[in-house]
């Protein structure tokens, strides 16, 4: 459903996607995992089709058809997502209205989707999406958006960090229901434990896929190899080669 070709991007001179390749089943939730400063945020920017993240080669497939120069409204069109990885504020916006943003087309219940985040509808409705809310309730409030959208791609941006330890379990469900109604789950992470319910997880460094497969094979190699240094996930080459 979604395949990944020859990925390439450069920004500042500087190589932030290097010859990625990956290829996504239909109804996968397929996690990318890597420490910080390997390109995860990058490559969600670059398949949303950010402003300034236009791969200088490479192809993205979508659905059987080449999006690689779409613009981010044509991908939004055939049904593709973002959330980030920290939510913007929309001073004057309630909680109401953004979620019914996305229900409208769907008939989706906006309170049936906070609730599937944690959240209680009579306490947030009517709230503004703002400084008011902390980091963790705007995240909640952002997957609720996605729940009532129903997309068909949704790229979620480290959707558990700054979340409560014991929120976790409640954000995973929602992950698990949003997949169980028809939409492939595209997860950038450097939380290991997101392997309890992805179908695949991909090991990203310095800019690219790795190794594909198992969550729990691909989480014992991270722990094994994975490290953080300077900007770059550093993993002994004559390893990867063999692991390869």
């Amino acid at each position: 459903m979604l395949e990944i070709k020859n990925l390439k991007l450069v920004l500042n001179s500087k190589t932030i996607i290097d010859d990625l390749n990956l290829k996504i089943e239909e109804a996968e939730i397929h996690t990318i995992l890597g420490v910080n400063g390997t390109g995860k945020s990058t490559l969600a920017y670059v398949l949303m089709g950010l402003p300034e993240h236009k791969p200088q080669q490479g192809k993205i497939i979508f659905k059987g058809k080449d999006i690689t120069n779409f613009s981010l409204s044509e991908r939004v069109k055939t049904g593709m997502t973002l959330t980030w990885q920290e939510p913007a504020g929309f001073e004057g916006l309630t909680v109401e209205n953004y979620l019914e943003l996305g229900a409208k087309r769907n008939n989706a219940d906006i309170k049936d989707c906070l609730n599937r985040v944690g959240l209680e509808p009579k306490e947030y409705l009517e709230r503004e999406i703002n400084e008011n809310l902390s980091g963790g309730e705007r995240k909640r409030i952002e997957l609720a958006s996605v729940l009532a959208l129903k997309p068909d791609l949704a790229i979620l941006d480290e959707p558990d960090s700054g979340i409560d330890l014991l929120a976790l379990p409640t954000i995973y469900e929602a992950i698990k229901f949003l997949n169980e109604e028809g939409c492939l789950i595209v997860w950038i992470t450097h939380n290991p434990d997101t392997g309890s319910i992805a179908t695949r997880t991909s090991l990203i460094c310095a800019g690219r896929i790795i190794k594909t497969g198992k969550p729990m094979e691909m989480l014992n190699f991270f722990k094994i190899h994975c490290k953080e240094c300077g900007h770059i996930n550093i993993i002994d080459e004559k390893l990867l080669k063999s692991e390869n």
